[in-house]
């Protein structure tokens, strides 16, 4: 059977060189890393949880998976033949989720080898860019079950599903433009905005596709 997004070359290219380069990389790190590593790091970018160097492994290992999945997905989705209508969009998902990995795997990895980058700046800089970029294309995806705003009522109607996503966007992308300004703040302010981003995002985005959906069961019951 054809794959629904149509991967080739071209397509495939970016990400396949990314998980390469990490892949390579990791023994690199491993080898070069002690025993016990950082693994988390908190709002002020300060170190908060230690770890094995095996997630030198770790993090290409979900790379790889997410990259399968990602290919898979089109063929398991019942709704298979909307992908040809949004393949170009789903393969910039893919290729900028891999590449966002990437980048904060490289930023760590070269933290716990004595490079001490801003992990406080990069992190939250990258999540809002990501998020900036997925909310300017949201609007491009067509119904289906496995990427998107997947609510009891945007998977029940197609209007719904267009307009959550359209405002959706909006929403991602103001959400990763406080959370890519909020490295720069104060430390004590980082926590209260980035909670604040979440619930314009997740909050705001649920309660516009409810309201959405109940506009237009009483357009149709009228």
């Amino acid at each position: 059977m054809k794959n629904p997004v149509k991967p080739t070359l071209k397509t495939e290219i970016l990400p396949l060189l990314i998980l390469v380069a990490t892949i390579i990389s990791s023994f690199y790190f491993y080898s070069h890393s002690p025993e016990i590593v950082p693994i988390h790091w908190n709002f002020a970018g300060e170190v908060d949880n230690w770890g094995s160097r095996s997630i030198a492994f770790t993090i290409p290992a979900i790379m790889v998976g997410m990259y399968i999945l990602f290919l898979v997905f089109p063929f398991l989705d019942p709704k298979k033949e909307r992908y040809d209508q949004f393949r170009k969009v789903y393969h910039v998902f893919k290729d900028i989720l891999i590449l966002f990995m990437a980048i904060i795997y490289f930023a760590t990895s070269l933290n716990t080898l004595g490079y001490n980058l801003p992990i406080g700046i990069i992190v939250p800089v990258g999540v809002g860019i990501l998020f900036i970029i997925i909310g300017n294309y949201l609007g491009k995806i067509k119904m289906n079950w496995f990427v998107g705003i997947k609510t009891p009522w945007t998977l029940s109607s197609e209007e719904v599903w267009n307009k959550t996503h359209r405002f959706g966007g909006k929403m991602f992308m103001l959400a990763g433009l406080l959370i890519g300004l909020e490295a720069f703040l104060p430390i004590s302010w980082r926590l209260p905005i980035f909670i604040a981003a979440m619930v314009i995002l997740l909050i705001g985005t649920m309660g516009y596709s409810y309201l959405v959906y109940l506009k237009e069961k009483k357009s149709h019951n009228a």
